[in-house]
């Protein structure tokens, strides 16, 4: 018998609708399903404890037929670097252990406005730094693929939560691939938004300029559109928002099909998917050009390790404290962005603002790139980042190729279960489209997930 902790959100509303079961119900079930797996995972790493009132409220709007939006009495888990009312937002560094908010920020609100089930916090490595989940207040998060395994990072608490079961949905932020990455180790959907798309605003400092974006950890396509649809819009707390957004009757007809970029080392079963992926595009009707990246990320690559080093600089300087307190590496790297000349954060700008063009220019040539969301399959859970893949060795982002670029250009991008490897280890696949193209992405991977179905796959995990 499938219970309710096992059912998308798009499913459990209409339930709800249907008076089946309710959200105290829904919430009822999916707390069973955390006592049960959590403590092995480290997934969650707060409750919240007005989550059982808000359940109750929605529950009570259902049964007079007055539900206030399509996420009312949805359990939804939101990344611990985002602020909720009432819940501590450590950021996973020790000077914020005991700090609890009185104010949720702007995405948060939004949920709360339109009746979700803010029910957890979910644990992410320190300042969201790292693309493993670790941080000396909460200890590490493993996969639920393989408890041996890391589910990826920033996001690798929503990414485990979601995978085992512990609600439906999960609010994460992506900075570097930080949705897509834990989303593809983990077998989910991960949508990683148009900078602007989802306005933020009254939440902890930014450390990756505007790079980092909000966006949904779910099991389906339906349930990522369901959580864009309530998120977006502008906002005058961020004036990244007030964007124009594109027609949704734009077609996407032309695909660029990359399986590895600069000769560096990709896992050969993930390479393989990916161009089998790219077979089932070209079934759809599409013109798939297969071919080597035609954009030159060396500049990126070689500013990219500034970023953080800069944002921790700034922190340091705002809120010193924190960093006093922090784990040695970011001490380190705050000193590091402090002794970084001025000139390096204008060329670092520079950089970007010219990979904005050439990006825009690369999608008048052609409407999405497909490539692969990772370059490894997971990897020991207390390690930062795996340091052979294929046989050679890499560096501490040699795991994350695919996904850095994507922010530095804005644009959106959607990563999709793609199979299992040999080993039982999920693949991602990801999909990049033109500056606020997020809702056609979401119709061509809706389309993606309907020809090749994975529900399956989470069945056979939660045996």
């Amino acid at each position: 018998m499938t219970q309710l902790w096992q059912l998308s959100a798009t499913e459990l509303t209409k339930g709800f609708r249907d008076r089946r079961w309710t959200p105290v119900e829904a919430l009822a079930s999916i707390h069973e399903r955390l006592h049960q797996i959590n403590p092995t995972l480290n997934a969650v790493v707060q409750l919240s404890q007005e989550a059982l009132e808000a359940a109750q409220q929605s529950s009570e709007r259902y049964a007079t037929g007055t539900p206030i939006g399509p996420l009312d009495g949805v359990p939804i888990s939101i990344k611990d670097n985002l602020v909720m009312a009432g819940a501590p937002t450590t950021w996973g560094t020790l000077a914020l252990k005991e700090s609890v908010s009185q104010h949720d920020e702007l995405p948060v609100q939004r949920l709360r406005e339109a009746g979700a089930v803010l029910f957890a916090k979910t644990n992410a490595p320190e300042f969201t730094l790292e693309g493993y989940t670790s941080n000396p207040v909460y200890g590490v998060t493993v996969s639920p693929w393989d408890i041996n395994l890391t589910p990826g990072g920033s996001s690798g608490g929503a990414a485990a939560a979601v995978a085992a079961g512990i609600g439906p949905l999960a609010l994460g932020t992506d900075g570097g691939g930080s949705i897509r990455r834990p989303a593809a180790h983990c077998g989910l959907v991960g949508l990683k938004p148009s900078i602007g798309r989802i306005a933020r605003g009254e939440g902890l400092p930014q450390l990756l300029l505007d790079l980092e974006v909000v966006g949904p950890i779910a099991r389906c396509v339906e349930d990522a559109e369901l959580l864009l649809n309530v998120l977006e819009g502008s906002d005058c707390l961020d004036r990244r928002s007030q964007v124009l957004k594109l027609p949704r009757d734009r077609k996407l007809t032309r695909l660029l099909c990359i399986t590895s970029l600069d000769g560096q080392p990709v896992d050969p079963q993930i390479r393989q998917q990916v161009e089998a992926a790219a077979d089932r595009f070209e079934q759809f009707g599409m013109r798939v050009e297969r071919t080597d990246f035609p954009l030159d990320l060396a500049s990126l690559n070689e500013a990219w390790s500034d970023i953080g080093k800069i944002g921790l600089a700034q922190l340091a300087l705002t809120n010193p404290d924190w960093i006093a307190q922090a784990s040695s590496k970011y001490r380190e790297m705050a000193e590091a962005g402090a002794s970084l000349p001025s000139t390096k954060l204008w060329q670092l700008l520079n950089v970007i603002d010219e990979l904005r063009n050439q990006v825009d220019g690369l999608f008048t040539r052609t409407d999405v790139v497909l490539m692969p969301s990772i370059a490894t399959l997971s990897w020991p859970a207390d390690e930062p980042y795996p340091p052979m893949i294929d046989g050679q060795p890499v560096g501490p982002r040699g795991h994350a190729i695919f996904t850095g670029w994507v922010n530095a250009a804005g644009n959106p991008a959607i990563s999709l279960p793609a199979g299992l490897s040999r080993e039982g280890l999920p693949i991602g696949l990801q999909l990049i489209g033109p500056w606020q193209a997020d809702h056609l992405l979401l119709a061509l991977a809706a389309r993606y997930q309907h020809d090749q179905p994975w529900q399956h796959d989470y069945r056979a995990l939660w045996q």
